[in-house]
C-alpha cells in the first residue's frame, strides 16, 4: 500500500492510466540493479528512484573523479573522492527516502556476476567496457532477467533492450570477435549521455508495467548532433554461443 506522503509524490504518475495506484505499487515492489553509476547510471538511477522503484542496486568499483563531474550529474564537487556506489546511493536516498538503495563498490567478474544479480528482476547496463557488456548480457540470458542496454560516444547513443528468449542479445548484434576496444578515452557529451540514461529508465518502467513498446529486437540510434533519432531492426543470431539455443528450438 502506498502512504499518504507516496501518493503526493507521485501524485503526476498516479493520473496516468497506464500507471494508476496498482502500477505504482508494482513500482515500489521492484527491485532494479544498475551496473555502472556513471554518465548513463546517473540519470537513470535519479529517475527510477523519483519514480518510486522500491529496491535500486548500484554497482561500480570506481572513485568520482573532477573529470566525471561534467556529465555524471549524481555528484557533486564534495563527492570527488569518495566510492561511486557509495555517494551515488546517499544522493538517491536523498531525492527519495521510500526507495531502498543498495551501494555495491565492487566490479563485476564471472565469479560474482551471477550472485549479484540474482536478487533482481531487471539489470540496467551502463558501463563503458566491451568485456563487462558481454559478461552482464551473458548473466542475464543465463538467468532470464530482462537487460536494458545502452552505449554513448560524442554526440551519438544506441540503446536497446534484450529480453531472454523475445529477441537478440547484445552477443547477436555486437559480436565479440568484431569489437575492437576504443584507443584512450573518447570524448562524451553530458547530455546525450543523459538523454541515453533517461530513455533506458524510461524503457525499465515499460517493462515493469508492462506497457508500451520496448526496444526488444530494435536498436535505437541517436544523433544528437543532428537531432534525429533512427530505429534499426534486429535479429537473434540462431548461432549466438549464448542466446542461439533459444532461438533454434
Amino acid at each position: 500500500m502506498l502512504e499518504t506522503e507516496e501518493r503526493q509524490r507521485y501524485q503526476r504518475q498516479l493520473v496516468l492510466p497506464e500507471v494508476g495506484e496498482a502500477g505504482q505499487e508494482r513500482l515500489k515492489r521492484a527491485k532494479v540493479l544498475i551496473v555502472g553509476a556513471g554518465g548513463l547510471g546517473s540519470p537513470c538511477a535519479l529517475y527510477l528512484a523519483a519514480a518510486g522503484i522500491g529496491t535500486l542496486g548500484i554497482v561500480d568499483s570506481d572513485a568520482v573523479e573532477v573529470s566525471n563531474l561534467q556529465r555524471q550529474i549524481i555528484y557533486t564537487t564534495a563527492d570527488v573522492g569518495c566510492a561511486k556506489a557509495t555517494a551515488a546511493a546517499a544522493a538517491l536516498r536523498a531525492l527519495n527516502p521510500h526507495t531502498t538503495v543498495m551501494a555495491l563498490p565492487e566490479r563485476l567478474t564471472v565469479d560474482n556476476v551471477a550472485a549479484v544479480i540474482d536478487d533482481y528482476e531487471v539489470v540496467v547496463e551502463c558501463v563503458d567496457n566491451f568485456p563487462t557488456r558481454y559478461l552482464i548480457n551473458d548473466a542475464c540470458i543465463r538467468s532470464g532477467k530482462p537487460l536494458v542496454e545502452a552505449g554513448v560516444m560524442g554526440f551519438a547513443g544506441i540503446l536497446m533492450t534484450i529480453v531472454p528468449g523475445q529477441g537478440p542479445c547484445y552477443r547477436c548484434v555486437f559480436p565479440e570477435n568484431r569489437q575492437a576496444e576504443t584507443k584512450g578515452e573518447a570524448g562524451i557529451v553530458g547530455a546525450v549521455a543523459g538523454i541515453a540514461g533517461s530513455y533506458q529508465a524510461a524503457e525499465v518502467l515499460k517493462l515493469l508495467l508492462g506497457i508500451g513498446t520496448t526496444l526488444t529486437g530494435r536498436l535505437l540510434a541517436i544523433d544528437a548532433l543532428d537531432g534525429t533519432c533512427r530505429e534499426i531492426k534486429v535479429r537473434p543470431d540462431p548461432t549466438c554461443p549464448v542466446c542461439g539455443k533459444v532461438h533454434t528450438k
